[in-house]
């Protein structure tokens, strides 16, 4: 269910002067048109139009433009590429978007000491393909990595297929430059491993916007492995694939990736792109070894062994870098190669522990027909990150009963132990399951460090934490309770 309002326009003409007194006049937006393009991230159910949205250049004019909003207490949304899976850039309603895609300078890369030096808006491809010529590139690599931004990585603290070996973005930066809700500008961390005092950064990392904007990060860059072997293994069953993930780390093997795939996902990225999968199997795990070429060798005999003893029907190493690359486009392209299989999707984002795989996908299973939607599975099996796409059909009325069983799905990853969240972050989407997970003492705390950076709520309020609702309220976006619609009561 969508929401759209407008500002009133004595504010909205009062915020754009004084935008227009600090950018270029084209950098600062306010026509229908232009706004309607920001009402939303990936998220697509949840959708509000801003009062301004406002492209400033660099830091010193991202700050200027938070001043006006400090001024006049209007509350900003941060907006890198707008790729966001849980409503985490969604305008509040007559507020500003701050957007950073004309922040997107690569400033610097340090060969010798291995790091880049990096404005918010750059694509976090396009980090790798700088540091390729030095033997260099950036490890974590969200699958939208090719449109995504590194500020957005660092408000959601992204992950990726090969973070189960080298980890998330929050093991990745080193120091970034901030802007805080009052317009001053701070830095965070240190541009080397060690720093003194508490770590700020990483409380800022996966903050979701709410505590700052960030305008420029250093990242830790890392040598190209020596060796990378590719195993593409198909399963008879769900279960028969997640047993394998657990038996492969039981063997102390570490790969660089674990993603699994279940038929309906393979049916639609083999569509796709025609990667080479086996879209009659019910489910595969693309494994991924690097390192040393001895070692890699050694742990493929032993993985494909583990393979073979859990039932494989096929195991395929792709031996070319080409084919590599066809194996991981169709992994990649997965969530917009669903679009060829159902009308509409919604993507979820939860984790659960690795020995709890088979358990949560067959519910996720029995959930889906329960309500007779279709549910495809493709995630990063090696750290227990699920992404559950719910597929329906908004023509048909399906809406609201694909994110019902959205949300369910979430809450049952913490019923079984594990978090609402992997690496999409909590946005609008989930803030109202925290309290599924955390106490309130818990959320008391976070909300007492988040007004240390943010005393007036001004920074992308309304996400992350639960707001107080009415008794008889579901969560997920905003709707009217029924005694609010019939004026029996008044929301304050």
């Amino acid at each position: 269910m969508s929401t759209t309002t407008t500002a009133a326009p004595t504010l909205t003409t009062s915020l754009a002067r004084e935008f227009a007194a600090v950018l270029p006049e084209h950098c600062v937006i306010t026509d229908e048109v232009g706004l309607r393009s920001y009402e939303c991230d990936g998220l697509t159910g949840f959708r509000q139009v801003p009062a301004v949205v406002v492209l400033p250049r660099d830091t010193e004019e991202v700050a200027a433009c938070v001043r006006v909003c400090a001024r006049h207490g209007v509350p900003f949304v941060a907006r890198g590429a707008g790729t966001g899976l849980s409503g985490g850039a969604l305008p509040v309603a007559d507020g500003v978007v701050i957007s950073l895609q004309k922040l997107r300078r690569i400033l610097e890369i340090d060969v010798e000491n291995r790091r880049a030096v990096l404005e918010p808006g750059v694509f976090n491809l396009d980090i790798s393909r700088a540091a390729a010529p030095h033997g260099l590139y950036y490890a974590p690599d969200p699958s939208s990595q090719q449109v995504c931004t590194i500020g957005g990585n660092v408000a959601e603290n992204s992950g990726g297929a090969h973070c189960l070996k080298y980890g998330f973005t929050t093991n990745h930066v080193l120091e970034m430059e901030v802007v805080l809700a009052d317009g001053s500008v701070i830095t965070l961390g240190a541009p080397t491993a060690e720093q003194a005092g508490p770590d700020l950064r990483g409380v800022f990392l996966g903050s979701e916007g709410t505590l700052g904007i960030c305008t420029k990060v250093t990242v830790r860059l890392l040598r190209k492995p020596e060796a990378v072997r590719t195993v593409l293994a198909d399963f008879p069953s769900i279960e028969a694939a997640g047993e394998t993930v657990g038996a492969i780390v039981d063997a102390s093997i570490v790969p660089a990736a674990v993603e699994m795939m279940d038929s309906l996902a393979m049916e639609a990225a083999e569509a796709a792109v025609g990667a080479g999968y086996t879209v009659e199997s019910p489910s595969a795990l693309i494994i991924e070894l690097d390192g040393p070429a001895e070692e890699c060798d050694e742990q493929f005999a032993e993985i494909t062994r583990i393979c073979e003893e859990h039932g494989s029907t096929r195991i395929h190493v792709a031996d070319s870098a080409d084919e590599r690359a066809r194996v991981w486009k169709g992994r990649k392209a997965a969530f917009a190669a669903v679009g060829r299989i159902s009308p509409d999707y919604i993507v979820q984002d939860g984790v659960v522990p690795r020995t709890r795989l088979a358990e949560v996908l067959s519910q996720i299973a029995e959930m889906g027909s329960e309500v007779g939607l279709r549910v495809a599975n493709v995630f990063h099996a090696g750290d227990g990150n699920l992404h559950p796409l719910v597929l329906y059909s908004e023509s048909a009325g399906e809406h609201d009963a694909a994110e019902d069983l959205s949300s369910r799905i979430a809450e049952l990853c913490v019923e079984l132990g594990g978090s609402l969240s992997g690496e999409h972050g909590i946005g609008a989407d989930k803030a109202c399951s925290m309290g599924r997970m955390f106490t309130d003492d818990d959320l008391a705390v976070m909300q007492r460090v988040r007004t240390g950076f943010d005393p007036e709520g001004l920074c992308n309020p309304g996400k992350i934490f639960p707001t107080p609702r009415l008794c008889g309220e579901r969560p997920g976006p905003f709707r009217a309770h029924p005694l609010e619609e019939a004026g029996v009561i008044s929301r304050l």
